[in-house]
């Protein structure tokens, strides 16, 4: 029996899996890079590949783009009971697009890309964004007092918030987003409000709870 060769075709197997699964909730998605001329229309290319993966961040869902080296001004507050670290985990992988360092078409190897993120860069100076990289656990909601204990409390989509929310027990960018979701079902009113709402306001459609009366919020925060 060739191990290596049948772990290989487990790897490529489980790849393409995700990748169904993926694009259909992608699809129209502020992720959609498939009508891009940069991704060669490649929806799933610019982040993922099934080979030569980029393993620099730990837990790396086959990455396929360059990670970003930054310092960042992280978030800080007296009434911050945690301690918010450089971005790690799951955000560094997020913010290696959106904190406008790293080209958006540094993918596959490549790092000369010339186009950078627009919607969407927050930059480097986080402090006036919410913590990430910080450990969320029984001990941090007894201390604070306002937080829900995510390893008992139900996150709303099937287990705890420590189990479908925190990315290796930190809150990190993927705790509240979710790149392979899409609400949009509407056209371009689904990422714009148009009217109304100030011209040209983009909607967000990738958290993984709708934030209807603040019901993201009030997953983790007891007000």
């Amino acid at each position: 029996m060739n191990l290596k060769k049948n772990y290989s075709i487990y790897i490529f197997i489980s790849y393409l899996l995700f990748a169904v699964s993926a694009l259909g909730d992608i699809s129209n998605s502020h992720h959609d890079f498939s009508g891009a001329s940069w991704s060669g229309n490649e929806m799933c290319k610019p982040c993922h590949t099934p080979h030569n993966a980029n393993t620099e961040v730990p837990d790396s869902p086959l990455w396929n783009h360059e990670v970003t080296h930054a310092s960042f001004t992280v978030y800080s507050s007296p009434t911050f009971d945690a301690i918010a670290g450089q971005p790690s985990g799951h955000s560094k992988l997020c913010l290696s697009c959106h904190d406008g360092t790293v080209a958006i078409d540094n993918y596959g190897g490549s790092t000369g890309g010339t186009k950078y993120a627009g919607f969407g860069n927050v930059g480097t100076d986080l402090s006036d964004d919410h913590p990430i990289s910080f450990q969320y656990n029984s001990a941090l909601a007894t201390t604070d007092g306002n937080l829900y204990d995510p390893s008992t409390t139900t996150s709303g989509l099937g287990g705890t918030i420590a189990e479908d929310l925190l990315n290796n027990g930190r809150v990190e960018c993927t705790s509240c987003h979710d790149v392979h979701i899409s609400r949009n079902t509407q056209g371009c009113s689904g990422c714009h409000n148009m009217h109304g709402g100030g011209h040209g306001i983009t909607k967000t459609l990738s958290l993984r709870i709708s934030n209807d009366n603040s019901a993201l919020c009030l997953t983790c925060h007891r007000k």
